[in-house]
């Protein structure tokens, strides 16, 4: 269904860095042109104040759910828009909110102390654990060719095409040193979706799968290169899911 302007624009934010509206920020060539088609009413880095609209066209999602208030929010905002799109990693799967998952109740004790349990929060969550998702856009942050191509497709009736490669391809393609193999660098890229032009690897810095998962990736393979490579199995987890992925099961090496 073609939308017709002005597209009824909202953008929400829940526990995360505002990133992911950074990037919108900085499409700056492209604000001028997208101002005359979209009406934001809401958008949290800009000002707190939320316009009254019933209905919503699109909304954009930033962040993980980490508390019920949150979850209320996100429920009512769910039954205002048509189209939800959630976006960056943290909203995808939790993202970098979920390092040291498995020590959240150390952690909270060490910095809160007695009073760690006094709120009522729980362990980060993904924004489709609790409502219907339309569209996602990875990254941490998102590319902005990503989320202008994304606005651009909904604004004519569809969806921008779906990444199949992974982060690997990109770094064939760009003809950049591949980590993996010749330093034995615990980069992600073989198994992280594409999208992101291998914008680490080229810079000599190892893929950290803040993107997602690329379908039909060989986890068990990945797992055994980094063994090999001399890493824990503690080192290893934490790589495979640092952005709230669970990226393998443990397998035999």
């Amino acid at each position: 269904m073609k939308l017709k302007p002005p597209v009824k624009l909202a953008w929400v934010r829940f526990t995360s860095c505002s990133g992911c509206q950074l990037t919108l920020v900085n499409c700056e060539s492209a604000l001028a042109s997208l101002a005359q088609v979209i009406e934001l009413s809401s958008f949290p880095l800009v000002s707190s104040s939320v316009s009254g609209c019933e209905a919503i066209d699109v909304g954009l999602v930033e962040g993980s759910l980490t508390t019920p208030a949150e979850v209320k929010s996100l429920l009512a905002f769910r039954r205002k828009v048509h189209f939800l799109v959630a976006v960056g990693a943290c909203a995808l799967t939790g993202g970098i909110n979920t390092v040291g998952k498995g020590e959240r109740q150390r952690a909270l004790e060490s910095v809160y102390g007695s009073q760690c349990n006094d709120w009522d929060n729980f362990p980060p969550q993904p924004v489709q654990n609790f409502v219907k998702v339309d569209w996602q856009i990875p990254g941490c942050p998102p590319e902005q060719h990503e989320l202008l191509q994304t606005l651009g497709a909904i604004l004519h009736g569809g969806w921008p095409a779906r990444q199949v490669m992974s982060v690997c391809m990109e770094c064939r393609i760009n003809e950049s040193r591949c980590l993996l193999e010749a330093d034995h660098a615990p980069c992600l890229g073989p198994i992280t979706r594409a999208g992101c032009h291998a914008m680490c690897p080229g810079l000599g810095v190892p893929c950290e799968g803040c993107r997602g998962v690329v379908a039909e990736a060989n986890r068990d393979e990945m797992y055994r290169l980094f063994y090999a490579a001399g890493l824990s199995e503690k080192e290893i987890r934490n790589r495979l899911e640092r952005f709230g992925e669970t990226f393998y099961d443990q397998v035999d090496c």
